[in-house]
């Protein structure tokens, strides 16, 4: 008798344990051929954040799992979040199987963007990062963005193997698998999606045909992220949902600008700039003078979100960079990014842990 496991999470059912993954009480899944554990029913059904009981360790483990076998990789990236969405290591992971990257969430970035120069910049970063995929295609889960394509593409270079779809929390590769599943076979049973990080728990199989199936894995939770930092109210605040707007502002020196209360940009000194925004329309951003910076945080008055664990601007850490006067982008993971054109310098100022890098401009 095969086992019995969750069509949300892959996790294998079980009515032992209530904090361990799977969990279903014992009446709940009499004479059931396909159930939801207890987790996954309350993210679908009543939208309740619940923590993955499940450590970066563990995911790796999962993820390691491909090593073994010869497949196709499908490796999802975040667009909008694209440097903090890379797995380190994947190729090492994966045992150097055969990679299609998936660039995915388009509809975040500016529809006036080309795709061609979007493509340009996508395997340049990855090129940087020593991974050489098969292909790389442009996408949007949500917006099903050229899946004719996506789905030509995998079943052309898995040569009738097993696929494995991989990626970071949050990058949309439950959305992707249940529209591709949707679109092309009609498959009503659909695999948990939220915007809740560590849906998935474990390996989910979906057979492609008699010989080969399609596996959603577990997402690898980057704890340097500030989706990892804040509350699920926040999170639903911080994650855009649909295109970015760019908000332009012309800098001097001296001036500071925050996004609501997780981040702050300081113009030090330099001459005038223009600073390119592109966060969620839901955040907003405050400008104001270098010498007022503080006291505006301090206050907690003006800016509506903020970590409580972080009482005054002292509590964050500084980062500094110096620019030439040619147009770059500051990073911050998590929250979004800042196109920078300007000779001059500045320091960002977030959470201790959250990374921020400078970047080739994607925009």
């Amino acid at each position: 008798m095969s086992e019995l496991r969750c069509y949300g999470c892959g996790a294998k059912i079980q009515s032992e344990d209530p904090k361990r993954p799977g969990y279903l009480p014992a009446k709940a899944k009499q004479g059931k051929e396909q159930v939801l554990c207890q987790r996954c029913f309350k993210l679908l059904h009543y939208h309740t954040k619940i923590a993955s009981p499940l450590t970066q360790d563990d995911f790796l483990k999962v993820i390691s799992k491909i090593g073994d076998k010869d497949a196709l990789v499908v490796y999802i990236l975040d667009l909008f979040d694209f440097n903090a969405s890379q797995i380190p290591g994947l190729m090492r992971h994966i045992g150097y199987n055969d990679v299609l990257v998936l660039a995915n969430k388009r509809d975040l970035l500016p529809a006036s963007l080309k795709e061609h120069r979007l493509m340009m910049w996508v395997r340049r970063q990855l090129k940087a990062e020593g991974l050489k995929p098969v292909d790389v295609i442009i996408t949007s889960g949500k917006k099903n963005l050229n899946f004719d394509e996506i789905y030509e593409k995998i079943d052309a270079y898995r040569h009738g193997r097993d696929v494995y779809v991989v990626g970071t929390t949050n990058v949309g590769k439950s959305t992707f698998i249940n529209g591709l599943l949707k679109h092309y076979a009609q498959v009503t049973t659909q695999i948990t999606t939220s915007e809740f990080p560590g849906t998935t728990l474990d390996l989910i199989k979906i057979p492609f045909d008699e010989t080969s199936s399609l596996y959603d894995t577990p997402g690898i939770m980057n704890t340097r992220q500030m989706t990892s930092r804040v509350d699920d109210k926040v999170l639903k605040l911080i994650m855009p949902q649909s295109e970015v707007k760019a908000m332009t502002y012309q800098l001097s020196d001296k001036q500071s600008l925050y996004i609501e209360g997780l981040a702050r940009m300081d113009y030090i000194e330099g001459e005038k700039g223009s600073f390119t925004c592109f966060f969620s329309k839901r955040l907003k951003i405050h400008r104001t003078k270098l010498e007022n910076a503080d006291g505006l945080y301090n206050r907690h008055k003006t800016l509506a979100i903020t970590l409580p664990e972080i009482q005054t601007i002292d509590q964050m850490k500084a980062y500094e960079f110096t620019f030439d006067g040619t147009k770059q982008d500051i990073v911050i993971a998590g929250l979004g990014f800042i196109s920078i054109k300007t000779k001059g310098k500045v320091v960002i100022r977030v959470p201790e842990g959250i990374d921020v890098i400078v970047r080739e401009p994607l925009v």
